[in-house]
């Protein structure tokens, strides 16, 4: 009797223990969290490729033939306009000027000399014009030698940076000569290319709401503090690319753009009613987006999406979807279609704050 206790006893504790395991795993039953896509305003951001560029780049060269004689300035330099940046040596030009200016005098005393014979009628008024013809050409001969002089001086013609030097102190110059070039960065022009699609949507938004800031994302990945307008557009297209170009105008007061440099142009597309769902609730089957809309009885179901844009942690939905579908937002490596699933609901904009903690670290 007490051997059939016993094992009646060890079989009542194998149920038991059964029973106690399976309430549990119903208890444990993982529950997913459900939530709905959003609809509403926003803007996104197209980015394109841009070559910064100073407002006035400009290249500085010799008018005038000879030895570097002087240099004032250095290189990345900030010069005003007028300031004396180079000076060819002009020993041969004073001389010339000096010359013209001794033939001047000449002529001057002959003319006058010869107007008052004139005016006596001692010669005819033909001696008297050739006399001031003889005059004038003196005159025009000291102001082209007046202005070899001042070719020697090379000037800044406007507010800029210098760059690097290209011939040394004491080299012997040609006319035409590179020197150096002069940058004004006060403001600069950003040259990027826009699609045919994009150019015609730009148009568009632009005749419905105006003229938009654009945004300099520099090279970096830091927004450049300061806005930029669109200024021009290029007539034609390029028939290889299909692209336009563009040129945004940025101002620089802190002078730290400057020529040559690269960055990318952000500009914004105003999108209306826009479908806004997290990225980490959709799955790819081949070249397909995929979310799991919770059906009635609370079973899941594969939907095809298809995505219009994408923007940090989100996917703006095409089509697909609409603001009152439940869609699965987390577990979706746990599940498959047509499971029944127990779910909690939280309302997307929570979803959306803890998105923007989530990129803002």
């Amino acid at each position: 009797m007490k051997k059939v206790f016993i094992i009646a006893f060890a079989a009542s504790a194998i149920v038991f223990s059964s029973c106690a395991h399976k309430t549990e795993e119903k208890e444990e039953k993982e529950k997913f969290v459900v939530t709905s896509p959003i609809q509403i305003d926003t803007t996104i951001y197209s980015e394109y490729v841009g070559q910064i560029n100073s407002s006035s780049h400009i290249e500085l060269r010799s008018q005038e033939k000879g030895y570097l004689q002087n240099i004032y300035v250095d290189e990345g330099q900030f010069v005003k306009k007028g300031q004396l940046m180079f000076q060819i040596m002009p020993v041969l030009y004073q001389a010339e000027v000096e010359k013209a200016k001794a033939e001047v005098g000449f002529e001057q005393i002959e003319y006058n000399n010869t107007k008052s014979l004139a005016d006596k009628n001692v010669v005819s008024p033909n001696e008297l014009a050739l006399s001031k013809a003889k005059l004038d050409k003196a005159k025009a001969e000291l102001s082209l030698a007046q202005a070899h002089l001042d070719f020697t001086e090379i000037r800044a013609p406007f507010d800029g940076i210098m760059d690097r030097f290209y011939k040394r102190l004491g080299s012997l110059i040609d006319e035409g000569e590179l020197l150096t070039t002069l940058s004004d960065n006060s403001k600069m022009w950003v040259y990027f290319n826009v699609p045919e699609a994009e150019y015609l949507n730009y148009i568009n938004q632009s005749k419905s709401v105006g003229e938009q800031n654009v945004q300099l994302k520099m090279a970096n990945r830091e927004i450049f503090e300061f806005p930029g307008k669109v200024e021009t557009i290029e007539a034609d297209f390029n028939n290889e690319t299909g692209n336009i170009a563009y040129r945004a105008m940025f101002p620089n007061p802190k002078g730290l753009l400057r020529h040559g440099e690269t960055g990318n142009i952000l500009m914004p597309i105003k999108l209306k009613d826009a479908i806004l769902i997290p990225q980490k609730a959709t799955f790819d089957v081949l070249d397909k987006k995929f979310v799991y809309i919770v059906g009635p009885k609370n079973v899941l179901q594969a939907r095809e999406i298809v995505i219009a844009h994408e923007l940090p942690h989100l996917y703006v939905v095409a089509s697909g979807l609409d603001k009152n579908d439940k869609i699965l937002s987390e577990g979706l490596g746990k599940v498959k279609n047509n499971e029944t699933i127990e779910f909690e609901f939280v309302p997307f904009e929570k979803e959306l704050s803890e998105l923007n903690n989530l990129h803002a670290e």
